[in-house]
């Protein structure tokens, strides 16, 4: 039997590619968006959701567990990015951010934990970031929800181990998807203290997602967890130095660590 995937933002980017990768490989899959009429030409049904919104989220579910009378993968994949100085973040953009990227997962993952223990059996992914592992500048409200729902999946994971339920993430690096332009961008104040650093960080931020790596390795990788006996708690996907980069972050001083950084941003 099929085994039934649900993806949230699996309209574009990453979440559609790991889709159509799985529909390739013989599963079910439904990808889930704020707007499906948009995407009719989708290879796999597209349902509504907005993860903050928890009737439309409670609605999503219902509607695949009555079509396929189980949900056997989860995949929490709708984020937002946002960017700026900390001090110049409106901070109903700041909750906004923590709504998508933190508590719309919980309340996705909420939802679908009945049918997982009804089952007996599900597998929860939850793709966060590398940005996650580490606060970057001009990054920082993005690093801290990611970080934020790393952390969670720890949790998560040893309560719902006795339901035969894992859970894992996924910490992709930068990939080439649209996220940029659904960011949320604090301005560039003529005269804002951070106007020159944050103007750099912004560009630089922007070439590497346009220089990122095919989403389509997200999506192998995707297939290779979901067909693990045992998946690990925490995955890193992305270029040699990006994942490096949590590695000197366990075993440099702080302050060596940030100064790298720092070079890096050319701050």
């Amino acid at each position: 039997m099929s085994k039934v995937v649900l993806i949230t933002g699996g309209s574009s980017g990453i979440g559609k590619s790991i889709g159509e990768f799985l529909i390739e490989k013989g599963y079910t899959v439904y990808g889930t968006s704020r707007n499906p009429k948009n995407y009719s030409d989708s290879k796999f049904p597209i349902i509504a959701l907005d993860v903050t919104k928890n009737e439309t989220i409670v609605s999503a579910i219902q509607h695949v567990v009555n079509t396929e009378e189980r949900v056997d993968v989860l995949i929490n994949n709708a984020g937002v990015g946002v960017t700026g100085a900390i001090e110049e973040i409106p901070e109903s953009e700041i909750k906004a951010n923590f709504e998508t990227n933190f508590f719309g997962p919980i309340n996705v993952i909420k939802a679908v934990l009945p049918q997982m223990r009804k089952q007996q059996s599900g597998l929860i992914i939850n793709i966060t970031s590398i940005a996650g592992y580490m606060g970057l500048p001009y990054r920082g409200v993005y690093s801290a929800s990611k970080g934020a729902l790393e952390i969670l999946t720890e949790a998560f994971s040893m309560e719902l181990k006795r339901f035969n339920i894992n859970i894992t993430s996924i910490a992709p690096g930068d990939f080439a998807t649209n996220i940029a332009s659904g960011r949320y961008h604090a301005p560039v104040l003529k005269d804002s203290p951070y106007k020159a650093p944050y103007e750099n960080t912004l560009k630089m931020m922007d070439a590497h997602v346009d220089e990122g790596q095919d989403p389509l390795l997200m999506a192998k990788a995707v297939y290779r967890i979901i067909n693990k006996r045992k998946p690990k708690v925490h995955y890193k996907i992305g270029e040699f130095m990006q994942k490096f980069s949590i590695v000197l972050k366990r075993i440099l001083p702080d302050r060596i660590y940030e100064k790298m950084l720092m070079n890096h941003y050319k701050l």
